[in-house]
């Protein structure tokens, strides 16, 4: 399985363990009560979404990942397309982190 799917499971498990929300409202309001551990954003977001959530993570320190499309992103999550996803338990966030960066390198 390759790095792609591996993440993806990752954030469907998430989805389940209820450690994981997404929408972009929702997704800022994690990130100012810093619930937020890691937000991953879909590369087809909007400029003014990308913009804004790149500026709440960089307020509030919260790691940022840009990775898949929004189709990608709300198949993980068994829900129709979705822009921003919010990690909120620590575990499943480093190892996403770990994932996430190995994926951008590769």
């Amino acid at each position: 399985m390759n790095t792609q799917q591996r993440i993806l499971q990752l954030i469907g498990l998430a989805v389940r363990a209820r450690m994981l929300i997404s929408g972009e409202e929702l997704v800022v309001k994690d990130i100012r009560a810093n619930r937020a551990k890691l937000v991953i954003i879909s590369s087809d977001a909007s400029e003014n979404t990308m913009k804004k959530i790149q500026d709440k993570c960089n307020t509030y320190n919260v790691e940022l990942h840009v990775f898949g499309d929004r189709s990608d992103l709300g198949h993980a999550t068994g829900k129709e397309a979705r822009v921003v996803l919010a990690i909120t338990d620590d575990g499943f966030a480093k190892k996403l982190s770990g994932l996430l960066n190995e994926f951008n390198r590769g």
